[in-house]
């Protein structure tokens, strides 16, 4: 049986066909990145790149597709990329099980990918993807900040330059307005504001200031629309 079968239904035999052209990178794979990659392969996107260097924790049970008890400890890229693969045995899979920055995330953006999606939630790296994909002429899709966060209904999809009131939207207009980029890209972020209580100080991990509690649904929400963002310009080849 044609596993893509209600996909084809929906957008047709010629658009799915299509898809299964596309290569996409996907990068950061924790609570938001791993429900876009999924949704993405589901779609019968032909070729994907993964990127992560972390590993799974308990923590990240709450709101992490790959965090199980039997999944902790193991790298994520490899428990995504494991899923994925399980879903299209097809896919040509590309994983990278590392934390790209700097020259190695220039090089691998030297790559033709037709969509890059930013799931990355520290800052430096996330405004160097963001700022060597555009450069690359890479079509671009970015996840704001889900944590702190409850109401669903506050959630938009927009380009970057209308994004607001996200602290994180607030803190990359700053940064990537001195590189000259101020919009050209599609963002996911919410208007709720997160309450002062939700946020501690972060000991564990020297790359965050600050831990923002998650509620389960959040992340797989921008997740969910963020690959919505790239299926849908896939198939259309207009921007949204």
């Amino acid at each position: 049986m044609n596993w893509q079968e209600r996909t084809e239904l929906l957008i047709g035999v010629e658009a799915s066909s299509n898809l299964k052209n596309k290569h996409v990178l996907v990068v950061g794979l924790g609570g938001v990145g791993a429900y876009a990659a999924e949704q993405i392969c589901r779609a019968g996107v032909g070729e994907m790149t993964i990127v992560d260097g972390d590993v799974l924790n308990p923590s990240n049970r709450n709101r992490q597709l790959p965090a199980l008890v039997s999944t902790t400890g193991k790298p994520k890229a490899q428990v995504v990329g494991d899923r994925l693969m399980d879903i299209n045995p097809e896919l040509k899979l590309n994983v990278i099980q590392e934390y790209i920055r700097d020259d190695r995330m220039i090089e691998i953006l030297e790559t033709k990918f037709d969509y890059v999606v930013d799931a990355i939630d520290t800052l430096s790296p996330k405004i160097f993807l963001i700022y060597h994909s555009l450069q690359k002429g890479h079509k671009l899709v970015s996840s704001m900040g889900s944590g702190g966060k409850l109401d669903p209904s506050k959630v938009e999809i927009a380009d970057f330059s209308k994004s607001r009131i996200c602290p994180l939207a607030r803190v990359l207009r700053k940064r990537l307005g001195r590189l000259g980029v101020r919009g050209g890209f599609m963002v996911v972020f919410s208007t709720e504001e997160v309450p002062e209580h939700a946020m501690v100080p972060c000991e564990d991990e020297p790359n965050k200031k600050t831990t923002i509690g998650t509620i389960s649904y959040m992340p797989p929400l921008f997740g969910c629309l963020m690959a919505s963002v790239v299926v849908r310009e896939l198939i259309s080849d207009k921007a949204l």
